[in-house]
């Protein structure tokens, strides 16, 4: 339990750290009121620190249908339905990833009616309501309080909930057999008689980061028994059914605009979500995260306030102090030692001297062009690469034999795959060589594909820790 809690504490500053930059102004400079210990910057809570947007413009219109009423826009009697329409326009503001708020205007007109078929006269009521209403809505985001964690996938799909306040100005007007319309009732708005409030849920996709696509259903109540326009709320229309409130339903389509100057909106952010990606980050050790006070010179993700070897190789591993391995402490570190396991001299590469010469001609490795490796299924050359293919450019300009460029990989995948892989990896080393000055007569690419790893232990690769399957993923060079 207590390795989970550090476990999380340490991703929830990832965030932190990884957005951290050099800078010739220390921090302490910049911030004096700040506390910074070791290598590690607390940055101040404050605007300028603030990674998310949380303003946004929302619009939209759609269809209100009042059912619960003495008139109805759906099953009014004579079979025919009745649609009005409606808009509105609000202001959101998220509060956190989960819950914000909104002041909407909404401006609309709902038609109802009811129709008494039984003497087939077609006679009855028909009635429209204009309505204009200011609310204030909270905004909870249920996908960020249900969403699973070990979804990995960018979601676009947000499932929000509304209730609200609010006041309520309308016009109900009614018509009789058919007759002219006639004005029954007027509502100010802001008194206590135009209170009302509505709840509903809404389905948004983003389509971009600025943008969001939302479908909406409110159920809307309005507590007054006149607003269908029946009139009085004891009239011979408001006597056909008990109820005290009419109230109806604005199904509606809008588009959100996102506000601000970064790239994300909280309301699209999931923390939880985020810290398992850092975690999954870390165990994959496939980012350096960047907290050195004072830097990291060589890059071999040791600081330089602890690392005693400032000038390690390019590609070298290291111990906890940054200096490179030995493994078999022969003088040769293990970037270098084509025997990493047995010692021996420095002129023979680390590998012991040979009392008889081999039965067959072994082919020249060269060394000094070895560490050029690959991410895990990739051929793209890393920039950590371009060093060590720099020298490599030198070396064999200056050397007058022609070299065979091998490409490996390590033994995840399919004999098949890895072979096409292997040659792809061994044709981006010769392309990138040909690019800066070699030429390309010179260089020969093959591919061995999973049968020739540096460490043939690791097979499979659950065998081996990340680095060592690392090192198999590779190219490198022989004197022809």
């Amino acid at each position: 339990m207590k390795l989970q809690i550090a476990t999380l504490a340490f991703a929830l500053s990832l965030p932190l750290a990884l957005s951290a930059q050099d800078s010739t102004v220390s921090h302490s400079d910049k911030y004096p009121n700040t506390f910074s210990s070791g290598s590690a910057d607390i940055h101040p809570f404050n605007n300028d620190t603030r990674r998310f947007n949380d303003w946004s413009v929302s619009i939209g219109g759609g269809v209100p249908l009042v059912q619960s009423a003495d008139l109805t826009s759906i099953k009014n009697g004579n079979g025919k339905n009745v649609f009005g329409y409606s808009s509105y326009l609000s202001l959101d503001k998220a509060i956190t990833h989960a819950f914000g708020l909104k002041l909407q205007y909404d401006r609309g007109e709902t038609r109802q009616g009811f129709y008494n078929t039984k003497d087939h006269s077609g006679r009855g009521y028909a009635a429209r309501t204009q309505y204009d209403a200011i609310s204030i809505l909270g905004d909870v985001n249920f996908s960020n309080l249900l969403r699973r964690v070990d979804n990995k996938s960018p979601y676009r799909w947000a499932l929000h909930g509304y209730a609200g306040v609010g006041t309520l100005a309308y016009r109900a007007y009614l018509a009789h057999n058919g007759g002219a319309q006639k004005l029954m009732t007027e509502i100010k708005p802001f008194t206590f008689r135009s209170m009302f409030g509505q709840a509903g849920t809404g389905l948004k996709y983003k389509i971009s980061n600025r943008l969001d696509l939302e479908g909406r259903l409110m159920y809307v109540v309005t507590g007054d028994d006149e607003f269908d326009g029946g009139g009085d709320q004891y009239s011979v229309v408001n006597e056909r059914e008990e109820q005290n409130s009419d109230d109806f339903f604005n199904a509606t389509l809008g588009l959100t605009f996102k506000l601000g100057k970064h790239e994300t909106n909280v309301m699209w952010y999931d923390p939880l979500q985020n810290i398992y990606s850092k975690l999954d980050i870390l165990a994959d050790n496939t980012v350096d995260v960047k907290v050195c006070k004072n830097g990291d010179k060589d890059d071999d993700g040791v600081c330089d306030d602890w690392d005693r070897q400032l000038d390690t190789p390019t590609g070298a591993r290291v111990d906890g102090a940054g200096v490179a391995l030995d493994t078999d402490l022969d003088g040769v570190i293990d970037l270098y030692d084509q025997c990493v396991t047995v010692p021996g001299p420095v002129e023979n590469h680390g590998c012991p001297v040979q009392s008889e010469a081999p039965a067959s001609p072994v082919k020249e490795t060269v060394m000094n062009l070895e560490g050029i490796e690959f991410d895990f299924d990739s051929s793209k050359i890393l920039t950590s690469n371009k060093t060590i293919l720099d020298n490599a450019v030198n070396y064999i300009n200056s050397s007058t034999s022609n070299f065979n460029v091998i490409g490996a990989t390590d033994d995840a995948g399919s004999v098949p795959y890895n072979q096409k892989l292997s040659e792809r990896r061994a044709n981006s080393v010769v392309n990138y060589l040909v690019k800066n000055g070699v030429k390309a007569d010179r260089l020969h690419a093959i591919g061995k594909g999973k049968n020739d790893l540096k460490y043939p232990e690791c097979r499979p690769v659950s065998k081996c820790p990340a680095w060592k399957n690392r090192a198999n993923r590779r190219v490198y060079f022989e004197a022809k």
